[in-house]
């Protein structure tokens, strides 16, 4: 229970705020019970009405949740609090970042000509070249490129088109697992999350179905590479989504490609076939370099509108500089030949360690992109088990709905030797687990 002196003030905005300050300085944890509003009303002497409003404004910005007779308590992923993980414990082999290896990443070169910054930006806020390689990119795969845009990323994309097309209380359907920054991310927009189960093929069409059902206004999903579990979408799966779809033509589609390249699977798009909103979203941190903050997205052109108009209204365009760099990299021949082998090499390495787990009767899931989901039934014991052998990976819980536990492992720069020493690890940690909490 939480302790009633962390809350003061007199209005709601300074209840609300009170308590803001507290979860986001660690006073109040996930979890943490507030007073129930009589109480905390009598103890500030205050109106029940405006504990009751200060409570509202704090659910729908995602920093506490409502649990029926269980009251209401600070969300397990507040909206102010750190979503950053936790520091890599010193000697360990770091397997929990989902980043890219850094050997297979092109040396970053700002341009050597500056954009002048006479002209008016905003007035032309896209390089035209860089959209005529972003066409050609897309189109092959299938993506419809009549109406294409920028932005700082894909979360910069994915929230400004939920702040613009949804309103706080309103229900997004999302993987489980997932994204963990995705799911933080509509937790903080005040959008309730409806979670929508995966397996090696990517989210499952019946799930999607009674999600929509449920009155999910936008999906948000990865066509490949999913992250944590490494799903792609196969051609039976495409379809099937595509079908249920079809059915609620006002539900706006997110398809978030964010490995593309290096995914190690075809895009099997759900955008090019008749649907009314969509928009299919790229980035390249993960095989141009990490600090390239820069998303290119196509859409259909109402999406396109409130995206650029939004846009124009905050940042106004993407920096010209950063699209020289993204340019250069794109249509570079050198780059393209490194992009291509640390394709394969993500393929490698990824499914030796999914194969050396699997001769070892431990389930794993990584079908395609750089990280291998494993299931397990104590996440703590297999994370701090696999400590001790000298491994950190990543804990599931923050990747998690309603799913059930594991944990995520980055095989991005992990060789086939080396997988095979951790598989037999794992192993190990399972079998110490088991001893000590029965099979």
């Amino acid at each position: 229970m939480a302790t009633q002196y962390w809350i003061s003030g007199t209005t709601a905005k300074g209840i609300a705020a009170s308590v803001e300050r507290a979860v986001a300085e660690g006073s109040l944890a996930p979890g943490a019970a507030l007073p129930p509003v009589r109480r905390l009303a009598d103890d500030l002497g205050v109106s029940p009405g405006t504990v009751a409003t200060a409570y509202k404004e704090l659910r729908q910005r995602g920093i506490v949740v409502t649990r029926g007779r269980g009251g209401t308590v600070v969300a397990p992923a507040p909206a102010v609090a750190s979503r950053r993980p936790p520091k890599v414990p010193e000697g360990l082999r770091d397997l929990a970042g989902g980043h890219p290896d850094p050997r297979l990443l092109p040396g970053l070169v700002p341009p050597s000509r500056l954009s002048p910054g006479a002209r008016s930006h905003r007035s032309t806020p896209r390089l035209a070249r860089l959209e005529d390689a972003v066409r050609a990119w897309l189109r092959p795969e299938g993506v419809p490129v009549e109406h294409v845009t920028f932005a700082h990323g894909a979360l910069d994309l994915v929230g400004r088109l939920l702040s613009v097309e949804l309103r706080p209380g309103d229900a997004v359907a999302m993987e489980d697992p997932g994204y963990h920054h995705l799911l933080d991310l509509v937790t903080a927009l005040g959008l309730r999350m409806v979670p929508v189960a995966v397996d090696d093929e990517g989210v499952l069409p019946a799930a999607v179905r009674e999600a929509l059902r449920a009155g999910a206004r936008a999906l948000v999903c990865s066509p490949r590479a999913q992250n944590p579990y490494g799903g792609h979408f196969s051609a039976e799966r495409q379809e099937a989504l595509l079908d249920v779809l079809r059915e609620h033509p006002e539900v706006l589609v997110v398809e978030n490609d964010h490995a593309s390249a290096v995914a190690d699977a075809p895009l099997r798009t759900l955008t090019g076939a008749g649907l009314s909103r969509w928009v299919h979203v790229r980035t390249v941190s993960k095989f141009l370099g990490t600090d390239l903050r820069w998303a290119a997205a196509a859409c259909d052109p109402i999406t396109l509108g409130r995206h650029d108009g939004r846009l124009l209204l905050t940042s106004g365009w993407v920096s010209h500089l950063l699209q020289e760099t993204v340019y250069g990299l794109l249509t570079n021949d050198s780059t393209r030949a490194l992009v291509a082998r640390a394709q394969e090499t993500y393929a490698l390495r990824r499914n030796a360690l999914v194969r050396e787990l699997g001769d070892r009767g431990i389930e794993a899931h990584g079908a395609s992109g750089m990280n291998v989901w494993v299931p397990v039934r104590d996440e703590s014991a297999a994370v701090n088990g696999l400590r001790s052998y000298g491994w950190w990976v990543a804990a599931g819980a923050r990747f998690r709905l309603s799913s059930g536990p594991g944990v995520r492992i980055t095989a991005a720069a992990l060789e086939p030797a080396d997988a095979a020493r951790l598989a037999s690890d794992f192993a190990g940690v399972l079998g110490e687990s088991e001893a000590t909490y029965g099979g």
